[in-house]
């Protein structure tokens, strides 16, 4: 896995006119061993005498120790060392038989000196090669150094594998794919170790720490580590003095731990002992120098071993430290904390909240939930029970936080701090449990403030949660008014300002929301300790503007940025489900299919828990399926989705219903999924989603709908069309997108194939491979109905489209590309091939009249004159597999 050039490479090193050999060098368990024997074993017998030696320590203080899987028993007696040496080459040459020798030698490092001179003398032979494995950090018998100094072999460092590779190895060990975080984690605690990687897996799995959910497998997070694997990293590691043990403990609890600060607590000498030996390694970070144990697990096994005493004793010893220097670094005040924590010497509460805000501020959400509820026990109070509560919401446990909630005492409460409990406990019951009456409360117990700024609170979350049941004229008024209001903090001005955001972009009005988004972005560092949460409002806001105008650009930015990687990290789910969700939605428009199904199973996998987003991660799973054609899995989708959807999120109805459309679409009901677009697309209407509309009207263009009525009667008594509809909201709806879907609207009803193919053109600019796709299918049904020329010219254009793509079955698609049946897909690939009727017939026991008959029905089928456009035609087609012609 992952290995291609290395094993091209090693093929090279044998088989090519300039081969002399290859030898790989990486730590243990990287893979040496595999591939080495990988890329031995493809090599033909008949023309390469291949001989293995796996090299040990048992044979290694064994004169030819190392070959006597090679050598023969008996060796004759009175030669000299170097008779003996010439002996042996001759023997190998011998059994080759003329063949060319290849000796592959792993774990070569532990060769003895007369193996080790052999290999070499073999090396320096005609007609051999050697190829062969060292360890890193081992010492090296000179001979077989020589080999890469003196240019008889190549030297090669195997590098740990990249992290897609890493996800395509979890995928193989556990035969379905893992999600993103998981896939991180194991692939950052193994350090792309395949060895490690699959005793972290076995380990996880052993304890039910590695569980499968939707066809996706998610890790806890929560390490097992199984006797294996803390036998691997005790090798590793190896006997320690007191001294060196200090550091590498130390490093275990602290890291990365400054070096100035470190030297104050160890003797140096053991420092730089221990970075001789490859325990620890120094990274530059800032002006500071710190120091990190040189593997992950290292610190694993070390923690895990160190008696219970001696850990509490080591962090209140790394807190007093830095402490004793100063809190320099803002992640200072965090680290003390903990330390504090786990050493039982916690006695402030006001630090501990500070540094539960810290982490809830990083999205860390089990690291924030214990420290906010130390906090709480240590006597935090009101601040500590509210953060407490706000940051069990964000962890899928809603109960458990309105039962810290109604445990506080408000009585006494100042209004700032009762605007912020009453916010706390609606955003559990509104979103956490879904209780709608939550919106009607939090409005009363608004009006009973009289403070400005406490009011304000209230009404920002009052406008989102009002925008999010679909009351838009409320919300606007309610975020208008936090705008004007020169008392709202930062945090609450922010918060309405994306409800606005949101609010402009379902509209239509997609530059505005952009700036508005733009804005709130700007003042995140000055709401963020505030209320972190308030990020998930910006990414909705934004990466609802970023669908609806097709950027899938500014979409791969979105699911690309720190909070993406904070969200995966921290287990901040609602933040890194969503953003699977996007990420399925642009790779749909690109036609990757395996890709959008892939990433929507993952969402649904991270959301289950969840009651916000579970539903729509649910409806995209069901578009991607209907991309699929697998009518079952969309269908199953979207009852999952109608089950899980909370009426606290009805803003996202529209991406539903679009959903339900396109899995009526897979099943084969055209009119029933014509229907409910239409449908949609009067409830939009009358909603004023504007951006939305654009959307489920040309998906209504996909069915080939455009030309059909749609919207209220006219004063003339008519209706508008479809395309008319899209040509009056391409001047309302902002971007490039609204008029290119007018576009193929009016190329649609006009037949004009001309204006299809300039329209795919234009989505292929945008990077929306499906619409591309389907506006060209479109053009090549037409010309193949009148039997144009143009026809081949066309078809060829949409096999390079379907080229872009994954397994994609639209009923646009599957129109354009007509089914051949198995025999009739034999008789065309030949004739394509250039065969004749009469050759056909005889490969498949057919008369020459029935193969004339099957291909002019493939002609009329495919609509081409002939076999001269057969061969463009055939790769448009998609075969029983799923895959082109």
């Amino acid at each position: 896995m992952g290995r291609t050039a290395e094993l091209n490479r090693l093929r090279v090193a044998v088989t090519g006119a300039e081969g002399c050999g290859i030898l790989f060098t990486g730590s243990a368990g990287i893979g040496k061993s595999r591939l080495l024997r990988q890329g031995v074993d493809a090599l033909p017998g008949d023309e390469y005498a291949v001989w293995w030696i796996a090299a040990s320590a048992t044979t290694a203080a064994m004169p030819f120790g190392g070959l006597v899987q090679v050598l023969p028993v008996e060796q004759p007696q009175g030669l000299s060392p170097a008779g003996i040496l010439r002996w042996a080459v001759e023997v190998l040459q011998q059994q080759a038989a003329g063949r060319r020798i290849v000796l592959a030698v792993d774990d070569a490092h532990l060769l003895d000196p007369p193996s080790a001179a052999l290999v070499h003398l073999v090396a320096r032979s005609e007609n051999a090669c050697v190829v062969g494995t060292l360890r890193d950090g081992e010492q090296i018998p000179l001979p077989i150094r020589a080999l890469w100094t003196d240019g008889l072999v190549e030297h090669a460092e195997l590098s740990p594998l990249a992290p897609t590779e890493t996800a395509g190895l979890l995928a193989a060990i556990l035969g379905g794919p893992v999600d993103g975080g998981s896939s991180d984690r194991l692939g950052r605690l193994s350090a792309g170790n395949p060895l490690l990687l699959r005793e972290l897996v076995h380990a996880a799995q052993g304890s039910e720490e590695l569980t499968e959910r939707y066809g996706i497998w998610t890790w806890t997070g929560r390490l097992e580590l199984a006797p294996n694997l803390t036998e691997l990293i005790d090798i590793r590691i190896g006997q320690l003095s007191p001294g060196v043990r200090a550091v590498v403990e130390l490093v275990a609890f602290g890291e990365p731990l400054g070096l100035r600060l470190l030297d104050k607590a160890v003797d140096q000498t053991d420092v730089e002992t221990a970075e001789e030996r490859g325990l620890i390694t120094m990274v530059k970070s800032d002006r500071r120098l710190d120091v990190r144990l040189a593997h992950p697990l290292y610190g694993e096994v070390v923690r895990r071993q160190c008696p219970v005493s001696r850990t509490r004793r080591l962090q209140a010893h790394l807190a007093e430290l830095l402490e004793g220097v100063g809190k320099q670094r803002r992640e200072d005040l965090l680290r003390v904390a903990v330390w504090r924590l786990d050493s039982g010497t916690a006695q402030n509460p006001s630090m501990l909240v500070a540094a539960a805000v810290q982490a809830f501020a990083r999205y860390d959400v089990p690291l924030a939930t214990r420290l906010a509820r130390a906090a709480l026990d240590a006597g935090g109070g009101f601040d500590a029970a509210e953060l407490l509560a706000t940051i069990l919401m964000f962890a899928d446990r809603p109960a458990e936080a309105l039962g810290v909630l109604d445990a506080v005492d408000t009585a006494t409460a100042d209004e700032e701090r009762l605007s912020r409990w009453l916010t706390a406990r609606g955003m559990v019951s509104y979103w956490g449990l879904s209780q709608e009456s939550t919106v009607e409360e939090i409005a009363r117990r608004g009006t009973e403030l009289t403070d400005l700024a406490a009011q304000a609170r209230i009404r920002a979350f009052e406008a989102i949660m009002r925008l999010h049941r679909l009351d838009a004229s409320s919300a606007l008024r309610l975020a208008q008014g936090v705008l004007d209001r020169p008392a709202a903090s930062v945090a609450a001005r922010e918060l309405a300002r994306c409800a606005i955001a949101h609010l402009q972009a379902v509209q239509g009005q997609l530059y505005r929301s952009a700036t508005a988004v733009d804005l709130v972005q700007a003042k995140a560092a000055s709401w963020r300790a505030d209320m972190p949460y308030l990020q998930l409002a910006v990414e909705l806001a934004r990466g609802t503007r970023l669908a609806l105008s097709g950027d899938l650009a500014g979409i791969d930015t979105l699911v690309a940025d720190e909070f993406a990687d904070l969200a995966d990290a921290g287990d901040f789910r609602l933040g890194s489900g969503y953003l699977a969700i996007l990420r399925a939605y642009a790779a749909r428009l690109r036609g990757r299919s395996d890709a959008a199904l892939q990433a929507a199973l993952g969402a649904c996998a991270v959301l289950a828990t969840s009651r916000v987003y579970a539903g729509l991660a649910q409806a995209e799973r069901a578009q991607a399926a209907a991309l699929r054609g697998d009518a079952r899995q969309a269908t199953e989708a979207m009852a999952e989705a109608d089950r899980l959807h909370a009426p606290s999120m009805a803003v996202l109805y529209p991406w539903l219903e679009q959903a339900r459309a396109a899995a009526l679409a897979a099943d084969g009901d055209l009119p029933g999924a014509t229907t409910k677009l239409h449908e949609l697309v009067d409830r939009l209407r009358a909603d004023g989603f504007a951006g939305h509309e654009t959307l489920a009207l040309h998906d209504l263009v996909r069915l080939g709908a455009a030309a059909a009525p749609t919207g209220p009667t006219c004063s003339d008594g008519s209706r508008r069309t479809v395309a008319q509809r899209l040509a009056e909201l391409s001047e309302q709806v902002d971007g490039d997108l609204p008029p290119l879907l007018a576009r193929h609207a009016r190329a649609a009803v006009d037949g004009s194939t001309e204006q299809l193919l300039a329209v795919a053109d234009d989505f292929m600019e945008l990077g929306l491979a499906l619409p591309a796709a389907e506006a060209t299918a479109g053009a090549v049904q037409l010309l193949r109905q009148r039997r144009s020329p143009e026809a081949s010219a066309a078809g060829e254009r949409l096999a390079v489209l379907l080229g872009c793509c994954d397994m994609v079955h639209t009923p646009t698609l599957r129109a354009a590309t007509p089914t051949l049946t198995g025999r009739e897909w034999q008789v065309a690939r030949l004739a394509a091939d250039g065969e004749t009727s009469r050759a056909i017939a005889e490969q498949l026991y057919l008369s020459a009249r029935t193969v004339e008959n099957h291909l002019q029905r493939i002609y009329s089928k495919l609509g081409v004159a002939g076999r001269t456009e057969l061969k463009a035609a055939l790769r448009t087609i998609p075969r029983q597999d799923g895959t082109l012609g």
